[in-house]
């Protein structure tokens, strides 16, 4: 998995980027034909402070491209908004890849 972090207006820290890659573990463990992962983490010049800090995060897996964004006034807790976001589009690709369709049983006479 090719995994890229950068910042728009914004440092990346050490600590913010294991923050993110730790985060991203939980994707890779539902679904691990993760391709690649790429990651914006932006703060965005606004007079209001809510939804001031934005992460943005583009996912190509075997099949398919994912992209989720949140914003919120803590960066961390977009993070976490957008692993969650990220978490339910993996989940839901990954049930609609497997086959539910099961062959009835044969009747014995």
């Amino acid at each position: 998995m090719n995994l890229t972090i950068s910042g728009h207006h914004l440092e990346i820290t050490p600590a913010l980027r294991s923050y993110v890659t730790g985060k991203l573990d939980r994707i890779t463990r539902h679904f691990d034909q993760v391709v690649d992962v790429k990651v914006l983490l932006s703060i965005e010049n606004q007079k209001e402070k809510e939804g001031r800090q934005k992460a943005e995060c583009n996912i190509h897996v075997k099949g398919s491209d994912m992209f989720a964004e949140s914003a919120h006034e803590d960066l961390y807790a977009a993070v976490d908004e957008l692993v969650d976001k990220l978490d339910r589009q993996v989940v839901r690709h990954k049930d609609r890849l497997q086959s539910h369709h099961h062959e009835s049983p044969k009747r014995l006479m």
